[in-house]
């Protein structure tokens, strides 16, 4: 992010005064309470803010923040984001969007904003299926989701937001989920980025796509299954009885114990921010039947501000 005047402001000043449409329990919610509890904290200034997003459910996001905000067209968010950043490049830029909107129509849209690394911070949030127009299957739904669209079962692939990210050159790559009390610091860590930073938002769409990602992201029991990142920290999960190291033999990685909190002993990998390689082996962790006993990679992934 370009260095900006920092104000005092409080949660109460970036809401507003429209009445919040979506339906009741949608992982949206917790996202825009994250978001604004966010903005206090990184000093950010509603008059030198502003929210753009496409069409979908995510989209309706510049409503309820108290800033300047842009509800634009299908996929096309990145393209105006881009013309409001280069004639106002003050401004501190947000862009959401969600899985239907951010890598279908909006595929080409999204991929040039992160190739020309504009400043700003973009929230794709990913519930795996259309929400706004009754259940449809996305680009990113699981092979053999049932929908209006597929009724026998999807069979496309699904698409990885975060690999997709990585590979049209982004500098700044994360995740987390709705209900995450760390999704407050990846933001803030995106927002420290200069240059377009990407974080999907794994998000719970309660009507058609209920509980989806329950097997890593539900409120309890579930801690064994997150891998949340911190650069220079071994990658640990499971109470730190478990890590994640590399395999010398074939460069894949997999999951070793840990005896008596001596991670050292056991090769877990200590995780650096600007290795890409490792960016693309985090991301494919729980994305494909192969690594689907492993935990999902939370929190930065890839930020490497030497490239921007």
């Amino acid at each position: 992010m370009n260095e900006m005047t920092k104000i005092e402001t409080t949660l109460k000043d970036w809401e507003t005064d429209q009445e919040v449409r979506w339906c009741p329990g949608c992982g949206d919610y917790a996202i825009l309470k994250a978001v604004q509890r966010t903005l206090p904290q990184i000093g950010a200034d509603p008059s030198n803010t502003v929210f753009v997003s496409g069409i979908g459910c995510s989209s309706r996001f510049p409503y309820y923040i108290e800033s300047y905000g842009f509800h634009t067209i299908h996929g096309r968010a990145p393209a105006f984001a881009t013309g409001i950043k280069l004639a106002n490049p003050e401004l501190d830029v947000w862009l959401v969007t969600g899985d239907g909107d951010g890598m279908s129509i909006g595929g080409n849209h999204t991929m040039h904003i992160l190739r020309r690394n504009l400043d700003c911070q973009i929230l794709l949030f990913n519930n795996e299926i259309y929400g706004l127009t009754k259940g449809q299957y996305s680009p990113t739904s699981r092979q053999g989701t049932s929908s209006p669209s597929s009724p026998l079962g999807s069979v496309d692939r699904p698409a990885s937001p975060c690999a997709f990210a990585l590979g049209s050159g982004a500098r700044f790559v994360a995740r987390g989920f709705d209900v995450s009390k760390n999704l407050p610091d990846v933001l803030k860590a995106a927002h420290a980025h200069r240059g377009a930073a990407f974080i999907e938002i794994f998000q719970n769409c309660i009507v058609y796509n209920k509980d989806r990602f329950d097997d890593f992201a539900a409120a309890k029991g579930v801690e064994d299954q997150q891998l949340w990142l911190e650069n220079g920290a071994p990658m640990l999960f499971a109470g730190g009885t478990k890590g994640i190291a590399v395999d010398i033999e074939t460069l894949k990685l997999k999951i070793v114990d840990v005896v008596d909190s001596n991670w050292q002993a056991s090769g877990v990998a200590v995780h650096d921010v600007t290795n890409r390689g490792t960016a693309y082996k985090l991301i494919a962790l729980r994305q494909t039947p192969k690594f689907r006993e492993f935990p999902m990679a939370l929190g930065v992934i890839f930020d490497d501000p030497r490239s921007s």
